[in-house]
């Protein structure tokens, strides 16, 4: 009989995976922790229509944990009531075979004892957000760009990371190549593997672009449902990194791996449907862009300062910011200008949305896509005026307004903000905050070999 499933999912799916792949003998169940990391474990195939039917056990604790995987005591989530499991349950739809691995996958959420949500996941943070659109009338739809570098598995001269070689001739090219379509063909062996991973796995990728530097691609996704198009993102990620280690590179999910090189984003396209499926953005009759669009923009506007910890959650992330390449740390908006935060593009105006530049490709989807919406239902229920878009080079402006300018003051700014605590709830945001003191605090210790090189013998 098995227990009702809180996250929605049923048997039967586990049973027609199970039909489809009779030689399929593993499956990777992953829970996504406040990092955007999968956590979780490989199960053996007879294990599947028990997770499906009574859930698995996995402890809280995952979800107090820093990027390395090591327990932070100050979230409150370390050995609370002695380290118990709470019960984590299938997401429907996300159950698929990874080509490249042989083996299954299903994204898997938290709930505690009550079949309640458990409040630190961060895919609840988002399901919440979506609840309270929905009860004001509107269905949130999105899609999140990926942009990413290939390198190579074994490092060049002097330990230095390398582009890695096309997959079709072994040849490394250490040019941008921006936009050019031999260069996609030289590595079409491997997107070619990703695109039928993706098939399998419920990915609708879409455009492959070769990005702004060496060995930098971007991959669009369809736009859909918001939170669903937050697991394509989870999904797709690990497709590309399981896939390009088959073909000896790396996939570097880094927002700034190499510093005098463009860093990689995770652009977030919003649009709200009403009850009757039409997108409420879409431009007025008379041509002009739609006023709740607009105060959805100006509600972003006002608590993107409170949220640039979500949007660039590490010190790294800040790297991103350092030099004005695609990269905006700012609350501007424009229409058609990739200089901004916020970019009303051209197109149909049926299908007017804005992208939501400034999170890196490290940030995790579920809590970008959250506080984007939040920020956008605040500015509708508040009609926030935007202000005036910005024309031309936002950047030549140098306008950050109020914003946070460093990884610290991203820290302190988020722990202040009621905003931030109110959308991802106090547990997760009193973790949250402990987790990157932490961190903050691991990296602050570390001398790095640029100081020696600058420092160590001259001062």
């Amino acid at each position: 009989m098995g227990i009702h499933s809180p996250s929605g999912s049923d048997l039967s799916e586990a049973q027609t995976f199970l039909d489809r792949y009779p030689d399929l003998q593993a499956i990777d169940i992953v829970l996504t922790d406040c990092h955007g990391i999968g956590r979780g474990k490989t199960i053996r195939r007879h294990e599947l229509k028990s997770l499906y039917a009574y859930g698995r056990g996995m402890p809280p604790s995952l979800f107090g944990q820093d990027v390395a995987g090591e327990d932070v005591e100050g979230t409150g989530l370390v050995l609370t009531d002695g380290g118990g499991d709470m019960r984590c349950w299938p997401v429907a739809g996300t159950l698929g075979r990874v080509p490249s691995t042989n083996r299954g996958q299903v994204l898997i959420s938290m709930f505690n004892a009550d079949g309640l949500p458990l409040e630190v996941e961060p895919r609840h943070a988002l399901a919440r957000q979506m609840a309270h659109a929905r009860a004001a009338g509107f269905a949130p739809l999105g899609a999140l760009e990926l942009e990413f570098y290939l390198v190579d598995g074994e490092r060049g001269a002097r330990g230095r990371v390398m582009p890695a070689r096309y997959a079709l001739t072994g040849r490394r090219s250490l040019c941008a190549n921006t936009m050019s379509v031999d260069e996609l063909d030289q590595m079409s062996p491997l997107f070619d593997a990703i695109y039928a991973g993706a098939e399998e796995v419920g990915v609708p990728l879409e455009s492959l672009i070769s990005e702004y530097a060496p060995g930098q691609y971007e991959f669009t996704i369809r736009y859909r449902d918001l939170l669903r198009a937050a697991d394509d993102v989870i999904i797709a990620k690990r497709l590309i990194r399981a896939t390009a280690r088959r073909f000896g590179m790396e996939a570097c999910f880094m927002a700034k791996p190499f510093g005098h090189h463009s860093g990689s984003g995770m652009h977030l396209h919003l649009s709200l449907a009403g009850p009757d499926g039409a997108n409420r953005f879409a431009d007025t009759p008379a041509g002009e862009l739609n006023p709740l669009m607009l105060q959805a923009i100006g509600g972003i506007r006002a608590t993107i300062a409170d949220t640039m910890l979500v949007l660039a959650p590490f010190l790294n992330s800040w790297r991103r910011f350092a030099a004005g390449v695609y990269s905006p740390v700012s609350d501007t908006w424009g229409i058609e200008n990739r200089t901004v935060a916020l970019r009303v593009p051209s197109g149909s105006p049926a299908t007017r949305h804005f992208e939501h530049r400034v999170a890196g490709v490290d940030a995790n989807p579920y809590l970008v896509a959250a506080v984007t919406l939040a920020g956008a239902l605040d500015g509708m229920a508040h009609a926030r005026d935007p202000g005036p878009p910005t024309v031309g080079n936002s950047y030549a402006s140098g306008a950050a307004h109020d914003l946070p300018r460093s990884w610290l003051d991203a820290i302190d700014r988020f722990e202040q903000s009621a905003f931030s605590r109110e959308v991802l709830g106090a547990p997760f945001h009193t973790g949250f905050v402990a987790i990157k003191r932490a961190e903050w605090l691991r990296m602050a210790l570390e001398v790095s070999e640029a100081e020696w090189d600058l420092y160590g013998f001259t001062v």
